[in-house]
């Protein structure tokens, strides 16, 4: 009689197992099995590598022999990616193990904010952190991001326009210029940007916005002096 030894590492196992007594010229087979989350990565028989076979058969056995089966954990990907205008950590693809868990972090640039986190199609809102647990399967996550606009509300007295007028749309870090113009028979009195009155200015620019602002544009009737004088008499 001899003595095949049969062994599994974690994440598998071999049947029968452990040492295993045959008669001389007879035959033995092995079945391999990995467990849910792990796969089969080699068989080694004999010192061996024999590759991912599910069965092994010793005919005619004529001395001792081993058989090792090897298991390792099946890895999942998933992949992460952001548009301009911001970040997500990780990116790429990332490896993640069977029954694991993975943490994402969404980030915008400055002047950006976020738009929508896509996760495997669905949308999840404008979150700034999303979790896979327990993965068993692949998965995909998207992060959108979309520039700050700002508001820049113009208004006119009576007696002239702003142009241009009312609430105006200005991107992060974008200009904006606005043009006084006066009725006829009207003058600029004041130009009041946030609070503070600019004088009598035609013409006032924001540059490199980066929050919301007012400019009001007022005016004054013109007035005219009658000289009037009489002689003697």
């Amino acid at each position: 009689e001899y003595t095949v030894t049969a062994t599994a590492s974690a994440g598998g196992s071999i049947t029968p197992s452990g040492a295993v007594t045959v008669a001389h010229g007879d035959s033995t087979s092995f079945t391999l099995a990995p467990n849910t989350g792990y796969h089969l990565d080699s068989v080694v028989v004999d010192g061996a590598n024999q590759g991912v076979v599910t069965n092994y058969d010793f005919t005619n056995v004529t001395t001792g022999h081993a058989i090792a089966a090897y298991f390792s954990i099946d890895v999942f990907t998933i992949t992460a990616s952001a548009s301009a205008g911001g970040s997500i950590a990780p990116s790429g693809a990332v490896s993640v193990n069977y029954g694991a868990n993975q943490s994402f972090t969404v980030s915008p640039n400055t002047g950006y904010h976020i738009d929508s986190v896509v996760v495997d199609g669905a949308n999840q809102g404008a979150v700034t952190n999303y979790d896979f647990t327990n993965v068993t399967t692949g998965h995909a996550i998207a992060a959108y991001f979309s520039i700050n606009s700002y508001t820049i509300t113009a208004t006119a007295s009576a007696g002239g326009n702003i142009t241009p007028p009312g609430s105006v749309g200005v991107t992060h870090g974008g200009s904006q210029s606005f043009t006084i113009a006066p009725n006829t028979g009207y003058h600029i009195d004041s130009v009041v940007v946030d609070g503070m009155n600019q004088g009598a200015v035609t013409n006032y620019s924001f540059t490199n916005v980066t929050t919301g602002h007012s400019i009001a544009a007022y005016f004054s009737i013109d007035v005219f002096t009658i000289t009037a004088v009489a002689s003697a008499g």
